[in-house]
């Protein structure tokens, strides 16, 4: 393992910075930036990064990712809990990404994912070991996506409470007929699409309202008291309505996660929450349930910060989209990704390049509009 307290020298990079972007020198050591200055370094041991971009580690407060792995085909489960967790973060630092998320689902609104409730257990112990063992290369939390409409989602929550790693909560409704799938035919085409068809189609839409039924409110009354308790950042989860948004505040909840309209992301700025999109919907050019476009939403001023959702490497692609369209200045796409979540997490040690925080940090080169990750470092040890 190399030696994270000798001083490196990073010269001749694009520093993006908190207020623009500068050719400069970085230098770090103890895991801790140590200076950061306008100019090219003259010293013999500085390393030239030859005019490659230098930004903070990226943050990810929302990756479904670690699943992924876990059951890489439906109905196969990978046998090594440590090996799926293992190569999740693998994906993730090779994304640029040193603080990472772990969306667990506690209980769950589609029965045929039965893996969900099978692994819950094993993915919590897979993040918190692979954390204490100090395995991994990313720094790993969990956020702990609690489903409102399963009836056992207190006896969930309750193994999850206390972990070292549990930093995240969201509340979560998917009932159909609302939020996400507030259009029941677009729920009913992602169904088609992962196999099912007619009438099965039918009896699993109702199944879910029947399941949903008299299991929300008194989940979501009770998981506010738990979770607020718990000092847990609290996030809603697809505001599609400025009641929903009013719902949040009342709450106690300081994110609006995956807003699915205009309407909503509005109401929320206007409510003082912080609202999350997802970086693949900004990579696509939309939402692939009928959402509101992210990018429409930061030409309005109405995003806070980007998560990767369900693709890792689609969180630095969509700050780089974005400065496309609709144009945001490069330090500002970034914030989005490293100085924002990082103070919506309450991390208040990394996020941006400046003295005494965190060497987290990631060199990257754009050929094409592409960004092609260099070299990536997580508290002053290069781990990509």
């Amino acid at each position: 393992m190399e030696n994270s307290s000798i001083e490196t020298v990073l010269t001749n990079a694009r520093l993006v910075l908190a207020d623009g972007e500068v050719l400069g020198t970085l230098v770090h050591a103890g895991g801790v930036i140590r200076a950061v200055e306008e100019g090219v370094s003259s010293l013999p041991a500085a390393i030239d990064c030859a005019g490659a971009f230098l930004a903070p580690g990226l943050i990810d407060l929302h990756t479904d990712a670690l699943e992924g792995h876990f059951v890489p085909r439906p109905k196969v489960y990978w046998p090594d809990a440590r090996a799926a967790a293992l190569a999740h973060d693998a994906q993730v630092v090779a994304s640029g990404v040193t603080t990472v998320f772990d969306a667990i689902c506690a209980g769950g609104f589609d029965q045929a994912k039965a893996s969900r409730r099978a692994l819950y257990d094993v993915m919590l112990d897979a993040v918190e070991d692979g954390t204490r063992e100090g395995l991994f290369r990313a720094d790993h939390r969990i956020h702990l996506r609690c489903e409102l409409t399963d009836h056992s989602l207190p006896e969930l929550v309750e193994v999850a409470l206390g972990r070292p790693t549990l930093g995240l909560a969201s509340l979560m409704d998917h009932t159909p007929g609302t939020r996400q799938w507030r259009n029941v035919e677009h729920l009913k085409v992602y169904l088609t699409g992962i196999g099912k068809g007619g009438a099965e189609i039918d009896r699993e839409v109702e199944d879910r309202i029947v399941r949903a039924r008299g299991a929300v409110a008194g989940n979501h009354a009770q998981m506010v008291a738990v979770l607020t308790a718990a000092g847990l950042v609290l996030a809603s989860h697809d505001d599609t309505t400025p009641d929903h948004v009013d719902e949040a505040v009342r709450a106690g909840c300081t994110i609006s996660e995956f807003p699915t309209t205009l309407e909503a992301a509005r109401a929320a700025k206007a409510a003082g929450l912080a609202t999350v999109g997802g970086s693949p919907n900004v990579v696509r050019g939309g939402s692939h349930s009928g959402g509101v476009a992210i990018r429409d939403l930061a030409a309005e001023g109405l995003i806070d910060c980007l998560a990767s959702d369900y693709v890792p490497a689609s969180l630095l692609q969509g700050a780089l989209a974005l400065t496309r369209a609709p144009g945001l200045p490069l330090h500002e796409a970034f914030a989005l990704v490293t100085a924002r979540p990082a103070a919506l997490a309450r991390l208040g040690d990394r996020g941006t390049l400046a003295t005494g925080l965190r060497a987290d940090l990631i060199r990257f080169d754009v050929l094409g509009g592409t960004p092609v990750v260099r070299e990536v470092t997580c508290a002053g040890r290069r781990v990509f």
